[in-house]
């Protein structure tokens, strides 16, 4: 056996160890959460098919359409789809890695990088579009970085598949079509551009993409009207400092003293004009949405891109002089494992809350706790919000029950009693907030209707004749003033039908 040989075994067998962690964290993570309350919106558009929604692109739908064939609401089980993402995210930053040149101490500062950040263990956790946006990502800039490094058409074809799939998965991919201008500005990825009749790449991704935008104009583009709530609400209020240290401490301090700063140094070297169209497309990306005032996890992907150049910088500039730094530097950030309580639910909650929750702000007046990721308590806390539901159910007289419905405020509330609900045998959900509002039903509305919602003073009343508070609900872990109580109310004499109180929600869909 070659010496190549062996080390390509070896790599081989790295990568598999690490993704063998990467997936024990995950599952040890399932068995003590429950769903993240926007992963329920999301498992509810499985039910519902389309060529758009309104906060996201159309393809989280499909994999929640496949996931919801096995008629389950376990958390395994709609968690499938994100574990593989995962481990795809682990296998091509190695492969991006080797590909630059690295070796198999590149490639473990990669993967140990990755496994360590508190950001990336949660967000790769839920089932939400944020783990395939980074998944397609970083497949999109794998094949970025071969069509640089070989000029060929079959790369060129696969980066426009994975950038198709990335904006049809988020349109924060937005940010990485606009990094790929970078091959416009230097002269060799320009003629092959040209020579591979690059327009057709573009015109192929238009037609692709189409539906979803003829699904937005028909629907008055409500992707803009969530884009300008978030603006008003978050993005506005957001210091861009603010942002960036909050970034740094997500991905792990240590992480990012010791490969993404050296990732900068290795970026501007001499030595590696080869790869300067890639350096520019991570730059202008990160600059792009920098102006756009994205959060700290919108810059994840970019992140992960960064990873392999910082780790080429130890590899390749340090560890080449001196070996004997590979074992500080690993074991730097080996200790960095200890913040991987703060991203992922690897404690049960009772340990979360005895080790760790004594680092977190309690600032909520009537709280007891602040729990800053639902996941970690919504076991619980939908357990008993079920049992209150079904108490007031029962209590109906039988002829009313058969037409209730119930409206949750919130899409995680409605998502909630249609996913965990059905083993309470509870009557279905509606909600005007988000994506629901386009699966509200027609026609009259029932006499009765079980109203589920936080503390929204008198929000119901305008549109029943009669509305009674019957339960609430207080939540001990709540990290904000409006999630400290869960209120149920019962409302008769509804005051229109649902055609009526569509059009009154029209504007209403992100409040």
């Amino acid at each position: 056996m070659t010496y190549y040989s062996l080390m390509n075994r070896q790599t081989k067998l790295i990568i598999l160890v690490f993704c063998i962690i990467k997936l024990t964290l995950h599952l040890i993570a399932d068995s003590h959460s429950g769903f993240q309350g926007d992963e329920l919106l999301h498992i509810e558009t499985g039910k519902h098919l389309a060529f758009g929604y309104m906060e996201f692109p159309p393809l989280i739908g499909l994999l929640a359409f496949i996931q919801n064939l096995f008629a389950g609401n376990s958390v395994y089980l709609h968690h499938v789809f994100s574990h593989l993402a995962s481990l795809l995210i682990i296998i091509y930053a190695a492969k991006i890695t080797i590909e630059l040149g690295g070796k198999k101490a590149a490639v473990i500062l990669v993967l140990l990088a990755i496994i360590i950040a508190p950001g990336f263990g949660r967000s790769q956790q839920l089932f939400q579009p944020v783990v395939f946006s980074q998944l397609f990502w970083l497949l999109g800039f794998y094949q970025l970085m071969r069509f640089v490094k070989y000029l060929d058409k079959k790369s060129l074809w696969y980066l426009t598949l994975f950038a198709v799939l990335g904006i049809s998965v988020k349109y924060d991919a937005v940010f990485f079509l606009f990094g790929l201008s970078s091959l416009l500005l230097f002269k060799e990825t320009r003629q092959a551009l040209i020579q591979h009749r690059f327009w057709q790449n573009i015109l192929v991704a238009i037609i692709v993409v189409l539906p979803n935008l003829i699904w937005q104009y028909s629907n008055d583009y409500p992707v803009l009207q969530m884009f300008s709530r978030l603006y008003e609400k978050h993005l506005d209020q957001l210091s861009r400092i603010e942002t960036l240290v909050n970034l740094l401490i997500s991905v792990n301090p240590l992480m990012t003293l010791l490969i993404i700063i050296p990732a900068f140094i290795y970026f501007f070297k001499r030595a590696n004009q080869k790869n300067l169209p890639l350096t520019v497309s991570i730059l202008l990306s990160a600059v792009f949405l920098s102006l756009s005032n994205g959060k700290a996890y919108y810059f994840y992907p970019i992140i992960l891109t960064i990873l392999p150049f910082g780790a080429l910088f130890w590899e390749q500039m340090v560890f080449s002089k001196k070996r004997w730094l590979r074992y500080p530097v690993a074991f730097l950030l080996v200790a960095g494992i200890i913040l991987i309580p703060f991203g992922m639910p690897v404690y049960s909650f009772d340990k979360y809350l005895d080790r760790v929750y004594k680092y977190e702000e309690k600032e909520i007046e009537g709280g007891k706790y602040a729990v800053r990721y639902d996941e970690y308590y919504t076991k619980e806390k939908w357990e008993k919000t079920m049992q209150l539901l079904k108490t007031v159910c029962d209590s109906l007289p039988e002829k009313e029950k058969e037409h209730t419905l119930i409206w949750g405020k919130h899409y995680g509330q409605a998502g909630a009693v249609n996913l965990i609900g059905k083993d309470y045998h509870l009557p279905k959900a509606f909600s005007y907030h988000g994506s629901f509002y386009t699966w509200t039903p027609n026609g009259e509305m029932p006499n009765t209707v079980i109203a589920l919602s936080y503390r929204v003073g008198d929000f119901f009343n305008p549109y029943f004749g009669e509305v009674i508070l019957l339960r609430e609900i207080y939540n001990p872990y709540a990290d904000t003033e409006e999630e400290l109580y869960q209120r149920i109310y019962l409302c008769k004499k509804p005051r229109q039908n649902f055609t009526e109180m569509k059009e009154l929600f029209r504007h209403r869909i992100f409040e």
